[in-house]
């Protein structure tokens, strides 16, 4: 007998044949674009094998990709850890039972999630400049991830404790654990599970906007790999392919690594809630009866 979700019938067959024939006219159609694409690639001849050499050079890599690689990677884990600190602490601080707080974080949080993240790194770099602050591109790039980014983390942090059962709180309030301890113990350790796939996506978000740097000269993956190489080979869209395959490897590393600790998670929550059989010691002896 098939069970049927709460959310999702499952298809009879008509539905499946529907499906199918849904499925192969696509693939057909994406089929003829990817045709139309390499043909019109190959006509201006950008597959010759003499646009795709440089990447079988080791100095291309040593010298221009590997080190763009490691810029967009350093200010990428840099303004990911910033971030995640600066979306824990104002969504939580949009919480606060304290207008004071709350207000003041809401504005700070709405100000930064409105302006273009290109701006705050543009901002960063020329008005620190006026300000007589000597402000390397570095610094800029991880500025504007870290305001804009952890703004977007903040209200992910503030959704996923919300989303927490109302009940789990008011059972920690009636042990009499303070505020702090609820939050800290009970909220945040069952948000985080619902947050995870928030918060990856987040960073892969962030990841990618390390090539905004451009705008203040910033030596990342993506000016290395499709500026540089490209002004020196005249192969353009070979250098994106590539670039843009590196991309694609590190973004698909961190979607595993976020599966990964999500289930992890769920596995120790299951464990730790795993009940004791009466009669059953913790240990898994008999207990004694009396």
């Amino acid at each position: 007998m098939t069970r049927a979700s709460v959310l999702y019938d499952a298809p009879g067959p008509r539905t499946r044949l529907r499906n199918n024939v849904l499925t192969l006219v696509f693939g057909v159609v994406l089929l003829l674009v990817a045709y139309v694409v390499w043909n019109k690639f190959d006509e201006k001849g950008q597959w010759a094998g003499k646009l795709w050499r440089p990447f079988l050079e080791a100095d291309t890599w040593t010298e221009l990709i590997l080190p763009g690689l490691r810029n967009t990677l350093s200010a990428a884990a840099v303004a990911a850890v910033l971030a995640l600190v600066f979306g824990a602490v104002f969504g939580i601080a949009r919480l606060s039972d304290h207008w004071w707080v709350r207000i003041p974080a809401g504005v700070v949080v709405e100000f930064f999630r409105a302006i273009p993240l290109l701006m705050l790194i543009f901002f960063a770099q020329y008005g620190g400049s006026l300000a007589g602050l000597i402000v390397t591109e570095f610094t800029a790039v991880v500025f504007g991830l870290m305001l804009y980014n952890g703004s977007v983390l903040a209200e992910i942090v503030r959704a996923g404790i919300l989303a927490v059962p109302r009940g789990q709180a008011e059972a920690g309030y009636a042990v009499g654990l303070r505020k702090n301890q609820v939050m800290r113990l009970i909220l945040l350790p069952q948000a985080v599970t619902a947050m995870m796939p928030a918060i990856v996506g987040q960073l892969v978000v962030l990841l990618k906007d390390t090539a905004l740097g451009f705008v203040v000269a910033y030596a990342d993956l993506l000016n290395a790999g499709a500026r540089v190489v490209p002004a020196n080979f005249f192969n353009l869209i070979p250098s994106v392919i590539v670039i843009a395959a590196v991309y694609i490897v590190i973004n698909l590393a961190l979607g595993y690594l976020a599966t990964w600790l999500e289930r992890r998670s769920r596995r120790g929550r299951r464990s730790a809630a795993a009940p004791v059989a009466p009669g059953v010691a913790a240990g898994g002896e008999m207990a004694a009866v009396p």
